[in-house]
């Protein structure tokens, strides 16, 4: 007769003793076919209810570790187990925290520059409405709510005069990179700009999808390169391209809405922190002046926001909205409909033009601080500033003859976390150049921040 003692847990008696029988199945202490006894005799001798034990035997019954057989009782399952090698044993490791001293490389946002407040607010607001959304399926696309205010905002920003319908919201870029793929097709030849972000590569990399890379001059892509690479799709960032700072003039835009009209080609548009523009205004974006509907607009809110708001949105042109719908309509939106109208509220009370034209103040102050303060330095002789005027970041050119890999090393060393020019090439090669990211610094960084680049670059 099988005999458990039962000890106090927190468990009730029958989940207890079905979890003693199944240990005894699975370490085969119970053996395959061999009857288990009546429940009755087996509550009586465990001191137990037959409630309990029949509770117990009915889960082990349903998850197939014993089997019944009529008049005769309950019998131990034959179970054939994959054969364990102990030696290939898998071990999870946790990445490496690093700490530095100072970091020009992520992006991030102050806590003391989020509208914390703000946010709270509409967010009881929203609670507070007992909206029927809040409880329903967001559309494909994403909340109606949130793709009126987007349309809403860009006809203010940038003067795009769209329809929500056109607007698909995503959690994060990467995943609208995907949806592009699958709504254009992986047969294409996809162009990417050179220098770029590689996360754009990885996503094409991981979809199969031919790509090639198009180098840039000073007005942007090369015309001439795109066109020999037989490429279908382009992706790019006139406004402000990442990390050379290149805006491209209208002349060149109208070349590229040239090159997609001829075989009937698309222009991924990327429009990553254009609303921190720190001269002049927001330039009018691609979309704008295309009129044969060859441009796929993206943004996202990560940049303007923080980092940790995974939304993102693209605009569509008005004949890919049916293809999508078609193809691509039975996606759940990626993102919650409690953010997405959380997020509306936050724009349609014009928070998020407040907020936009705060940060880009604070930026332009800590901008200009940083490079006063490096015009004041022992460096400033050596090294040479470009591209400060549009995003978040500038590019610090230096004379040193050290390889970009050493100044790397050399930077590690001191606690700096940064990057070079070179990294956002798809050759390695030594630029010289480093990427000045100052989004996540204060004002009370910048004299460490100066002196640390001191320390790395003068000899």
């Amino acid at each position: 007769m099988l005999t458990y003692s039962f000890k106090e847990s927190d468990i009730p008696m029958y989940e207890y003793l079905y979890q003693c029988i199944k240990n005894d199945i699975i370490h085969q202490k119970l053996k395959p076919h061999e009857k288990l006894p009546s429940k009755r005799a087996f509550a009586k001798n465990q001191n137990v209810s037959l409630i309990t034990v029949e509770n117990a035997y009915h889960q082990l019954l349903i998850e197939g570790y014993i089997y019944s057989q009529e008049r005769k009782g309950y019998f131990v399952s034959e179970l054939h187990y994959p054969h364990y090698i102990k030696n290939h044993s898998s071990v999870m490791t946790k990445p490496k925290q690093t700490h530095y001293r100072i970091d020009l490389k992520s992006n991030s946002v102050s806590s003391l520059h989020f509208p914390f407040s703000t946010w709270s607010k509409m967010t009881r607001q929203v609670l507070s409405s007992q909206s029927q959304e809040l409880l329903s399926r967001s559309p494909h696309q994403g909340c109606e709510s949130l793709r009126r205010a987007i349309c809403s905002h860009l006809y203010a920003f940038c003067g795009m005069n769209i329809s929500p319908d056109q607007v698909i919201i995503g959690a994060g870029s990467e995943y609208l990179y995907n949806l592009v793929i699958q709504l254009l097709g992986r047969d294409q030849i996809y162009a990417l700009e050179n220098p770029g972000h590689h996360s754009i590569s990885q996503v094409y990399h991981i979809n199969h999808v031919n790509y090639h890379y198009i180098p840039l001059d000073q007005q942007g892509i090369d015309i001439k390169a795109l066109s020999e690479s037989q490429a279908q799709i382009v992706h790019i960032s006139p406004a402000h391209h990442f990390p050379t700072g290149i805006t491209m003039p209208i002349q060149r835009r109208l070349e590229l809405l040239q090159w997609a009209e001829e075989s009937h080609r698309y222009i991924i548009e990327d429009d990553y922190d254009s609303e921190f523009r720190m001269r002049g205004k927001p330039l009018s974006p691609l979309f704008q002046i295309d009129q044969n509907e060859h441009v796929i607009y993206m943004n996202t809110f990560s940049k303007t926001l923080a980092p940790s708001f995974r939304i993102s949105y693209m605009i569509l042109p008005p004949h890919l909205v049916q293809i999508f719908q078609q193809k691509l309509g039975f996606y759940t939106c990626s993102v919650s409909s409690f953010e997405q109208i959380i997020l509306a509220e936050f724009i349609q009370n014009h928070h998020f033009e407040k907020h936009i034209n705060r940060m880009r103040n604070y930026y332009k102050s800590i901008r200009d601080e940083f490079l006063l303060q490096l015009s004041q330095s022992p460096l400033f002789s050596q090294i040479t500033i470009t591209e400060e005027n549009s995003g978040l970041h500038f590019l610090l050119h230096f004379s040193l003859p050290y390889s970009d890999n050493f100044i790397l090393k050399r930077a590690q060393d001191l606690g700096i976390n940064m990057s070079m020019l070179s990294q956002f090439y798809d050759q390695p090669f030594d630029s010289h150049t480093i990427v000045i990211n100052y989004s996540g610094l204060s004002i009370e960084d910048i004299p460490l921040a100066v002196q640390l680049l001191c320390q790395l670059l003068m000899e």
